[in-house]
């Protein structure tokens, strides 16, 4: 809470007349025309699968039919971002260059505005920081073959921040201190941990890209080793703080956010160099989950995006290893929409998109995501392919094993669609037996 007093009445009416509702709404979702000078979209604060969220510029309000949340900018923003009111207002008034006036007691002094624009501020700086490192320090150079040797010359650093953190034990940390933080805020933020003598900085010595929320605030990095000394992981994470949730950020979004929701496709890679990679190759929907399996919120996300309208993609890529084809496959539990509308694509000779840029060119990277097998069909080959098919026992075991992941299917229709196609897989031309053991096992698990 800002705590210098409340904001003048009149600032907050000028924060709100000045920065049109549509445009922050359409930030975090995409917004299609609804008549009458009314968008609409997917609620971002409720499940749904067809639009009920209707914002009107005219009015600068929104309202859900749904769940029936609504309210002006500031609301949307408080909700959406969970933030209070002071510093909603705050955000706005940064965005729109309008200098608040506190009541009672003059100007608000920065050390008494709300605890996550403090945060946010701090890992602006520690980007910047970063970057300049990365631009300049003759130290980075290791930093610097790191990224050319994949590719990626200084313009490619620049449009994605990268940056590089010095190998001492406190660089950043003093940095921050001589901005005006304090060591417990610095602390709260992860951007250092406690030493032995105080604070030292988290990361060292290592490549640094930040992560972005949807809506472009830095909340956290994503660090790489670059020297054999470095006994800590090979990448590092920011850990779970008031501002970011591992589970919750997706690598590249802010980047994404308006491709994916245009082109209703998503590509799901497996890191920081991949987005990179494929975002240069011209497939600017491409994103990547930070230090974590793909999960359900990854999906909340994506779905609030993508918008319901039957020719939503979402594509993963991965080498063929066993993490990368579990972290799909998680989409079947997680939601069946979700999973019928997921494809996969795997590299040839098991590159990564950076790999294959550097091998192949911009044009590899691009043709990798065109060709789709369905989620489904992956995930039964998988199955299928641990099985001996000529002999009728082998058959029998692996249409155990794989009628339950079929039966899982909600649509009645795909999934007897996925049951013909199991039957072809298994080399069984009794088709409609296959047909009618998903039918039954489904039944038995409702």
């Amino acid at each position: 809470m800002a705590g210098g007093g409340r904001i003048n009445d009149e600032d907050v009416k000028a924060v709100r007349d000045a920065v049109p509702i549509d445009s922050v709404v359409s930030e975090y979702l995409q917004l299609k025309n609804a008549g009458g000078g009314n968008l609409k979209g997917l609620c971002p604060f409720h499940d749904e699968k067809s639009p009920s969220f209707q914002v009107s510029p005219a009015k600068g309000l929104f309202h859900c039919f749904g769940c029936q949340e609504g309210g002006d900018t500031i609301t949307f923003v408080m909700k959406v971002d969970h933030l209070t009111f002071s510093e909603a207002v705050e955000r706005l008034a940064a965005q729109a260059g309008i200098t608040l006036r506190y009541e009672e007691g003059g100007y608000n002094p920065s050390h008494q505005r709300g605890e996550r624009i403090r945060l946010i501020e701090a890992h602006r700086i520690a980007a910047q920081f970063y970057a300049e490192q990365l631009a300049t320090s003759p130290e980075a150079d290791t930093g610097r073959a790191f990224l050319a040797e994949r590719g990626f010359d200084q313009a490619a650093a620049e449009h994605f921040n990268v940056g590089y953190s010095p190998q001492g034990w406190d660089h950043l940390t003093r940095y921050l201190r001589g901005k005006g933080f304090t060591d417990k805020e610095i602390l709260t933020s992860g951007l250092a941990q406690e030493g032995r003598r105080g604070p030292i900085d988290r990361f060292r010595g290592r490549l640094m890209w930040p992560i972005r929320d949807i809506g472009g605030e830095v909340v956290g990095f994503g660090a790489r080793k670059l020297y054999e000394s470095d006994n800590g992981p090979k990448y590092l994470n920011t850990p779970d703080t008031p501002v970011y949730r591992k589970s919750q950020v997706l690598y590249g979004i802010d980047l994404a956010k308006k491709d994916i929701a245009k082109s209703s496709h998503a590509v799901v890679v497996e890191g920081y160099t991949d987005v990179m990679a494929c975002h240069l190759a011209g497939v600017t929907t491409a994103i990547a989950t930070c230090g974590t399996a793909f999960g359900g919120d990854h999906i909340k996300i994506l779905r609030r995006l993508l918008m319901d309208n039957g020719t939503s993609r979402v594509i993963f890529t991965f080498d063929g290893d066993s993490a990368g084809q579990k972290a799909a496959l998680r989409a079947f539990e997680d939601d069946q929409k979700f999973a019928a509308e997921t494809y996969i694509a795997i590299a040839p000779d098991g590159m990564d998109p950076c790999e294959l840029r550097l091998a192949k060119g911009d044009e590899a990277v691009a043709e990798l995501v065109r060709p789709r097998t369905p989620l489904f069909e992956f995930a039964l080959r998988q199955i299928v392919a641990r099985y001996d098919l000529d002999t009728p026992a082998g058959r029998a075991a692996a249409l155990d094993e794989a009628a339950p992941v079929v039966a899982k299917i909600k649509n009645v229709g795909a999934q007897h669609e996925v049951a013909v196609q199991l039957a072809g897989m298994l080399g069984i031309l009794d088709t409609q037996f296959v047909v009618r053991r998903v039918a039954q096992i489904a039944r038995w698990a409702r």
